[in-house]
């Protein structure tokens, strides 16, 4: 029996895809507010990787000052309003919270920070603006967290600033593959609305950059590109029976479910093949909309999953299954999916090794591939002089951002390989001031 029946309007969409991090109101801000010590060295600051100063955020809202306390968390991350909501709060800044050391509920930074920034979005009242015009122009290659706070930084700095975006919407996977109980599309485009009319970048949607023609178009017009283009489609396994229908990668399946609501289709009985983030955020996704059945399936223990803890216990809590020790070797069906062919596993010295004669399938009508997701080398590829490492990312200084072809830049999860959205707010960051530094010699 299903935890949550199918939803059939965007009312029942709503309550099985509900809020994790519902908004405050002011009294819960001010309660929660009074609760921080304000800690000399504070903890949570050294675990935010956009350094957000944290506890004078928390003592603006407390006195009352949540403009100033929005001014605080944008200074330090443009992404202020959607990381409140979709960074693992729990293991970074309410993770590291000295209210942990006294198995006391640490505070909740994360909810705190969307209520400052809510309020200042709402209001529209502008904290920041583009610099001097200093006769330089810059073209960005992709609008999600990466690529937005780096114009938002240049633009600061006097640059005019393109931005180049595939899709029709900006954010990246904060409006394409972070889950709905998460942050809303709503809440992910006020954010980007708010920052486009402060800061004056311009963005041409629906205009990938795909040919070495268009590249060298920007090379011509442009004095630096920043590539901010994020990773590619679900990485395939290569199993037999792959290409039967029903058989989807995960980061293709929350995007459509991120647009389509209630109109999405799931199977009856789903299983995920994967053990993050990623993997997750689909089994949950399967089971609010309605899936029967949701067996989560990982090669390796519980223990050795990459996914974090609380994101595993979510995805409990609404009924999914975990299938441990397993590995896929078929995905049974004809034509369409009907089940996969597992074989037993054990973890031998850190290795994966199949356990003979212990094969068996499990029943399904749904496969959702978990398992990574490509580099976008194709696109890479066409830029003279850039350098890849073996795993398909971008070389570039750790420092500046600056690739190997010096023309270009990069940051985000074509750098790094995949990390959370905060990480790409604060390196571009850092990478706008480092392209600020090269164009300034």
């Amino acid at each position: 029996m299903a935890e949550f029946s199918t939803p059939t309007t965007e009312q029942e969409f709503a309550r099985n895809f509900a809020q994790l991090k519902p908004a405050m109101n002011r009294t819960e801000a001010l309660y929660e507010s009074s609760r921080c010590l304000f800690c000399f060295d504070a903890p949570c600051i050294q675990a935010c990787p956009s350094g957000i100063d944290i506890p004078q955020f928390i003592r603006q809202i407390n006195s009352g000052n949540e403009t100033g306390a929005a001014r605080t968390i944008y200074e330090a991350n443009y992404f202020g309003n959607a990381c409140g909501k979709v960074c693992p709060t729990e293991v970074l800044c309410e993770g590291a919270c000295v209210y942990n050391l006294q198995e006391v509920k640490p505070i909740e930074i994360g909810r705190l920070q969307s209520y400052a920034t809510t309020k200042v979005i709402a209001s529209g009242q502008h904290l920041f603006g583009p610099g001097a015009d200093n006769g330089k122009r810059v073209a960005v290659i992709g609008a999600g967290p990466a690529g937005i706070s780096c114009a938002c930084e240049l633009r600061a700095l006097g640059y005019a600033v393109d931005v180049f975006e595939a899709k029709a919407q900006p954010s990246g996977l904060t409006v394409y593959g972070v889950a709905p109980y998460k942050i809303t599309t709503e809440e992910a485009l006020a954010e980007m609305t708010y920052l486009q009319a402060q800061f004056g970048y311009a963005v041409q949607y629906n205009s990938p950059i795909t040919s070495r023609e268009e590249l060298a178009d920007l090379e011509a017009s442009y004095d630096a590109i920043f590539l901010g283009i994020g990773l590619g489609k679900t990485s395939t396994l290569g199993l037999p029976g792959e290409a039967q229908r029903n058989c989807v990668g995960a980061v293709e399946f929350i995007a459509d479910l991120r647009q389509l609501h209630h109109q999405m289709a799931v199977g009856r009985r789903v299983i995920v093949l994967g053990g993050g983030n990623t993997a997750m955020d689909a089994a949950s996704e399967s089971a609010r909309l309605g899936a029967e059945s949701v067996v989560l399936a990982y090669r390796r223990g519980k223990g050795e999953m990459g996914a974090y803890g609380f994101e595993y216990d979510l995805a409990k809590s609404v009924g999914v299954k975990g299938l441990f020790n397993v590995a896929p070797v078929e995905i049974v069906g004809d034509g369409y999916v009907s089940g996969v062919r597992f074989v037993r596993t054990a973890t031998v010295d850190g290795r994966v090794q199949e356990l003979p004669g212990s094969e068996f399938v499990q029943d399904c009508d749904m496969v959702i591939l978990a398992t990574g997701q490509a580099k976008q080398t194709g696109l890479l590829g066409l830029i003279p002089g850039l350098e890849l490492d073996e795993k398909g990312r971008i070389l570039a200084n750790a420092h500046t951002g600056q690739t190997t072809n010096p023309k270009y830049f990069a940051s985000g999860d074509a750098w790094n390989g995949g990390a959370e959205v905060v990480n790409a707010a604060a390196e571009a960051k850092l990478t706008a001031r480092g392209i600020h530094a090269y164009l300034s010699k």
